[in-house]
């Protein structure tokens, strides 16, 4: 499992209402269901993960984050989480919105592409990284937003989101210091339990 989606579990209540923003193969979600025994439902825009989480035995909607989620009333879940997807919608601010009218409390995780490798990568060869954790082409990537953990904490503050805690991981499984001292140079991934 991806560490951010490890350091999600201790944000979600046993037994409570989640929805799985981007869920993809549903293997999260399953998890959350088998060892929190959470009301899971999942949404997906790709048919491939759809057809698997199904197969997993989840509630999945087919569904385009960008186009909103006006067919959710407002705080209809405990917690809504979206994992690695914000940079990959056309409008993330109005997702987070979205994503704070329906859900009491929400997780967002995202690539930081302020990690000093990034950086670093872009200074020397000129070119967009393409690393393990980033590994696709500039042309073929589904990351259309490249969002650092400085820009994130902006949008918070400007939208007047509040931050209830932050886990920045690095490339190990071990807490980083450098990572949480430092997260927008050595965080690889952040990791936000928001609410307003």
């Amino acid at each position: 499992m991806r560490l951010d989606l490890a350091h999600i579990l201790r944000w979600i209540a046993p037994g409570s209402r989640v929805l799985d923003l981007g869920c993809g193969n549903g293997e999260f979600l399953q998890l959350l269901q088998e060892k929190l025994q959470v009301n899971g439902l999942g949404l997906e825009i790709d048919p491939q993960d759809i057809t698997e989480s199904i197969s997993r035995g989840l509630n999945i909607i087919e569904q385009d984050l960008d186009k909103g989620l006006s067919n959710f009333p407002d705080q209809s879940f405990d917690t809504v989480v979206m994992a690695h997807a914000l940079q990959a919608v056309h409008y993330p601010d109005r997702v987070l919105d979205e994503m704070l009218r329906i859900g009491r409390q929400c997780v967002v995780t995202f690539p930081n592409f302020g990690h000093w490798r990034c950086r670093a990568y872009l200074g020397t060869h000129g070119r967009m990284p393409v690393s393990k954790s980033m590994p696709y082409s500039w042309y073929t990537t589904p990351n259309i937003h490249f969002c650092t953990v400085a820009d994130f904490e902006q949008l918070c503050r400007e939208k007047g989101i509040r931050i209830l805690e932050r886990d920045m991981v690095g490339n190990t499984n071990r807490k980083s210091l450098l990572a949480t001292s430092w997260p927008n140079l050595f965080a690889t991934t952040a990791i936000y339990h928001i609410t307003r």
